[in-house]
Order: C-alpha cells, then structure tokens, then sequence
C-alpha cells in the first residue's frame, strides 16, 4: 500500500511540475468538496483546469487513462462546481488527465487537454 501511494505521489509531484513549466499556476493540490477530491487545480490565462492524474508503473495491465470512469468523471465534475462556486470564479474550465509511467530509470508522463466535457449523464 505505502509504494503505491508513493507512486501516486511522485506522479502528483511530475504533473505539477509539468503543469508549472508550461505556464499554469498550481491553485490547489488534494482539493476536497465533501468526499470528493480533485488532484490538481491549476490555472492559465484561458482557464481554470482540473486535473486526474494517474500513475503506473509500467508492468500495469491496462492504460492508466481507463481508470477514469464514468463515475469518476461524474464526481471531478461536481466537485469542480464546488469549486467554481465556492470561489465565484466564472472562468472557462476545462478537465484535464495527466498520466505518468514509471520506466526502470524514469518516468512518461502524457498530458491530455480536455480530455472530458462537463456532462453528469
């Protein structure tokens, strides 16, 4: 359990990092609404971005970006809502995934812009 959380945590920290050297401003990491939590919330001149980010090590069995599920992507965005209405930010928003792989001596990560559109159907 403690090396997969270690993992999830590197990933988190290579997104971030990621997200910083292509110009976004980290606003919150781990931001809660209830039960519910978004990894990274970042922003641009153009948007408000929330991040899933997914971490594997390379011997997984399936993509990592197949583990954001309907359900998953349901709970992102009402908890982006919370955020956009607990902060009164009416800024266009955009969800975003962030996968890493673990090599044997690095790391892949692959950025995907507007991976999903806000729809709770």
């Amino acid at each position: 359990m403690a090396e997969s959380h270690n993992l999830g945590q590197k990933g988190e920290d290579l997104a971030a990092d990621h997200l910083k050297k292509a110009g976004y401003k980290i606003l919150f990491r781990n931001w809660k609404w209830g039960n519910k939590e978004i990894d990274i919330i970042a922003e641009n001149q153009e948007f408000i971005v929330f991040a899933e980010v997914k971490t594997r090590s390379e011997d997984f069995l399936m993509a990592p970006v197949t583990a954001i599920t309907r359900e998953k992507r349901r709970t992102l965005i009402l908890a982006a809502n919370g955020y956009l209405q607990r902060y009164g930010i009416d800024k266009e928003s955009r969800f975003d995934i962030i996968t890493v792989i673990q090599t044997a001596d690095s790391y892949k990560l692959d950025h995907i812009e507007g991976a999903f559109y806000p729809t709770l159907r």
